[in-house]
């Protein structure tokens, strides 16, 4: 028996867990990360998962990972993991390109048997060696150990095998110190309707922990520091849920109901569910039976009272885009949430990439502007889904939320709020004063907004569509005169809205020559990465964008600053090049990725050097 090796004290862990789509890694990795963010731990995951719908079980193909970062100072998922759990051939194959050299993996040794080796097309019976391996090997029998302890519970076989991932999820607790009850607890919530499936786990993530202490394995295991957060009620929550819940706030604070019409579509669909589930709190969502039935049954319950919301992903943001023309011509409040994905076509379902910014800028008929947010981060999800409520309604347009798989299905800690962190929303009702002269496109001189006249008030009874209306009478107009002024007027005011948001912020190195500057779910990465640059004394100072259209005020003031703009998204260069035709003669350089996955960390370091050299 080998001596266990020396406990590491770390500021932060990433630990990555891979194994088939039907192994439950995803469910392990939340358990984790839940328990992580318990302890006081900052987190950020990406759960990573095959494209295709069910690949042959023990392929290349089938792969399903859930990376974890723990500690403190966290904003991406990490570059490369500390800890890797491979629960067959492939999953080691998969991701060893995800491993740190001399990190630890951890393999189900039960399932490295000659035909586990041959489906993931390993040429030899050693894959350590033919995949190069520069790392510390925890070979566990996972399989038999989880069998071992259940033998006794009266589970079959295939209800035996489905604890595996459990057993394993209790090594790792054991690796990086994680408190066995947090994980225990978030168990008996998951199975709290199946008692005997919670009780045959948390023996089995008992096993898992005392395999680990009690073998005194000769790997490193690793403490992980946390720091003092603010008092509160924290969890672990990813976008998606962010965003359910955000909207669920500005229903609140609005005083309108919630309506969700939508339709299903990865990476959106979570959205739906989490709303679905909310009925005590007053939310109707309704599954329509296509894309355009979901922005147009929203389009009705805005013009019906209701902050009203339709979801959906790149390919049904395509289908929607004369329905939101005509909630731009009605000057109705909507908001459409897109959580961007591989594409063109279907594309990358569960890939993310930032490839709908022009669709979402420019993707519609005729002169159609709309505001465009973007959130930064899992947690900033609630606070842009209730920001775009609120532009929505107080300025009565469509705004468009862009989110992506990325920040969409990745998870972060957060507190959740108070109510009264959050500001009043202000409808924009037809005042008193105006309701025996009211027409249905009178505007609020200040940020020429039109009123809001909720069916059922007397004396307001009216009607909107999609043609053209006259500027005084609100009848359908074909003046020419006419139409011009109103597409000015429908454009200045979302300009106006810039009055009412944030400025944009300079942070890292403010005074430096070199402004890296990104937009929505690329933060953690390049913020992390402006910081590494600025410890290793190449100066850059760093912008981030979620307002996208209207730009905050001070946009060009702050890009003028700056003798080099560098722009780091996950396309071509899209926002580049809608900042470049904004700010003419303005030149941004660019670091772009397509591949339908973050960008790392030291792809945006070295970005930023060469571009300087």
């Amino acid at each position: 028996m080998l001596d266990k090796a020396e406990v590491k004290t770390l500021d932060k862990v990433v630990v990555r867990f891979s194994g088939d789509s039907g192994d439950g890694m995803q469910l392990a990795g939340n358990i984790f990360t839940n328990v992580s963010a318990g302890v006081g731990n900052q987190v950020s995951t990406f759960p990573d998962y095959p494209a295709e719908v069910r690949a042959p079980q023990g392929s290349l193909s089938g792969v399903s990972g859930f990376q974890v970062h723990i500690g403190v100072g966290v904003h991406t998922p990490g570059d490369k993991a500390d800890v890797l759990l491979a629960m067959n051939p492939a999953a080691l194959k998969q991701n060893v390109r995800h491993l740190k050299p001399g990190g630890i993996v951890i393999v189900d040794i039960d399932s490295f048997k000659e035909a586990d080796l041959k489906k993931a097309l390993f040429a030899t019976s050693d894959p350590y060696k033919e995949l190069g391996l520069n790392a510390q090997v925890l070979e566990v029998p996972v399989t038999t150990m989880t069998k071992a302890a259940l033998q006794d519970s009266g589970l079959d076989n295939k209800a035996m095998l489905k604890c595996r991932n459990i057993f394993a999820l209790g090594l790792v607790c054991w690796l990086v110190d994680r408190p066995l009850e947090q994980a225990i607890h978030h168990l008996q919530n998951k199975f709290a309707k199946k008692p005997a499936v919670f009780e045959a786990n948390a023996k089995v993530i008992r096993a898992g922990y005392d395999y680990g202490a009690n073998t005194h394995s000769s790997v490193s295991t690793y403490r992980i520091q946390s720091e003092e957060v603010r008092q509160g009620y924290y969890t672990d929550i990813n976008g998606n849920t962010a965003i359910s819940w955000g909207l669920i706030m500005a229903s609140e604070k609005s005083g309108r109901p919630l309506f969700l019409g939508s339709y299903p579509i990865t990476p959106a669909t979570d959205i739906l569910h989490e709303l679905a589930k909310r009925k005590d709190l007053g939310v109707k969502a309704v599954q329509m039976e296509d894309e355009i039935a979901g922005v147009c049954s929203a389009i009705g319950a805005s013009f019906a009272g209701a902050l009203a919301v339709t979801s959906t992903s790149g390919p049904g943001l395509a289908l929607k885009s004369e329905g939101i023309g005509l909630a731009v011509m009605a000057e109705l409040p909507l908001v459409v949430v897109d959580v961007q994905r591989g594409g063109p076509s279907t594309g990358l379902p569960t890939k993310t990439e930032q490839t709908d910014l022009m669709q979402a800028l420019y993707g519609r008929n005729g002169e159609s502007p709309v505001v465009v947010v973007a959130p930064a981060s899992p947690t900033d999800c609630f606070t842009m889904a209730f920001e775009a409520s609120r532009i929505a309604i107080e300025h009565m347009t469509p705004v468009i939320l862009l989110s992506d798989a990325f920040i969409g299905n990745g998870s972060s800690a957060w507190r959740v709020p108070e109510v009264d962190e959050y500001p009043e929303i202000h409808p924009r009702y037809v005042p008193d004063e105006l309701k025996d002269t009211w027409r249905p496109y009178q505007r609020d001189p200040q940020t020429q907004a039109r009123y809001w006249a909720i069916p059922g008030t007397p004396g307001l009874m009216h009607r909107l569509g999609g043609l053209e209306k006259d500027f005084t009478t609100g009848n359908l107009s074909i003046d020419p005169v006419n139409h011009e002024h109103m597409v000015r007027v429908r454009q200045e005011k979302v300009e106006r809205i810039a009055d009412d948001i944030p400025l944009l912020e300079v942070g890292c190195c403010p005074d430096a020559d070199t402004l890296l500057i990104g937009w929505g779910g690329t933060y953690g990465h390049l913020r992390t990465a402006a910081e590494q640059l600025c410890r290793e004394g190449v100066e850059v100072a760093f912008a981030h964008f979620r307002y996208i259209n209207p730009l905050p005020a001070n946009t060009l003031e702050v890009l003028s600053r700056y003798k080099r703009v560098i722009c780091a998204e996950l396309n071509t260069g899209m926002f580049a090049d809608y900042l470049q035709s904004r700010f003419s003669p303005l030149q941004v350089e660019r670091i772009n990725k397509v591949q339908g996955q973050p960008f790392l960390v030291q792809e945006v370091v070295d970005g930023v050097k060469n571009l300087i050299k």
